[in-house]
């Protein structure tokens, strides 16, 4: 059963290094490098890519990111915890609110994106509809601003919430929410003491879906939030592309990786305190 095992594991073991392993490695090399005077790396060794990290320059990105993608995930769990409730009482529908929950995932998320730009831009649909209305004179900024690169954020990633709320919602006994009532606990004190507590592991799995993905993401601020909201994800792609600085730019990802890393950690550790 051993050599078997090992038979059936083998080819997944060489996809995982060829694409995962080695591809890490030679970021991790990258990021210890020096930049080329055309791009590139070349030799000497040198940590001063890390200690670029703490410029207030590149500081202030990585707390504007951790900001944003912090609230983000708040918003996305505080909207999709109601929805995933509601979704797991629906009885014999629930899997057409399910399929309604993933159906943005058919389109491409780039056009969604443009989409919203499309609404929030100065002669956007909203702005214009404002305006005809008489309610405001001058258009409202609404576009490349962080307010809007927070809307795409939990518009994006609601679903990667909901999903794992409702499948933990809908493991809860049922049997001990109607004890609680029986004992004379208000719906409120039902959802508070009883839902919740048994429902953590499924905040703390959403939590982590959301606040990774937001902490990398670079497609929603460079078009919602052009050139004034700058989050960690565009200097990565900026350093490999305009500024051609690919040791700094391999640091940066570095760094962002073993955030995600530790978080993950934290949560699985937390998960399992709680189960």
């Amino acid at each position: 059963m051993t050599r078997l095992r090992s038979i059936f594991l083998a080819p997944p073991a060489v996809l995982m290094l060829v694409t995962i392993a080695i591809p890490l490695a030679i970021i991790c090399v990258y990021s210890l490098l020096s930049r080329g005077a055309y791009g590139g790396v070349e030799w000497p060794w040198a940590l001063e890519n890390y200690g670029r990290l703490i410029d207030p320059l590149y500081a202030g990105i990585f707390v504007r990111s951790f900001a944003l993608a912090g609230l983000a995930t708040l918003l996305c769990i505080l909207l999709g915890f109601p929805l995933a409730l509601f979704i797991a009482e629906s009885g014999a529908r629930k899997n057409l609110y399910l399929s309604l929950v993933i159906l943005p995932f058919w389109t491409s998320f780039l056009i969604r994106l443009y989409a919203w730009m499309f609404l929030l831009r100065d002669t956007g649909l909203i702005n214009s509809a404002l305006q005809g209305l008489g309610l405001i004179r001058e258009p409202l900024p609404m576009l490349y601003n962080n307010g809007a690169v927070l809307l795409g954020l939990v518009y994006g990633f609601l679903p990667f919430a909901v999903l794992p709320l409702y499948a933990t919602l809908e493991r809860i006994d049922k049997s001990l929410l109607e004890a609680a009532a029986d004992l004379g606990a208000r719906p409120i004190a039902v959802l508070t003491r009883v839902t919740l507590p048994l429902c953590a592991p499924g905040i703390a799995a959403a939590a982590i879906l959301v606040f990774v993905p937001c902490l990398g993401t670079y497609i929603t601020s460079d078009l919602l939030g052009g050139s004034k909201t700058i989050l960690i994800g565009n200097l990565v792609q900026n350093q490999f592309t305009s500024a051609r600085d690919w040791p700094f730019g391999a640091a940066v990802s570095i760094v962002l990786m073993m955030v995600a890393v530790l978080l993950l950690f934290a949560v699985r550790r937390r998960g399992e305190e709680l189960l």
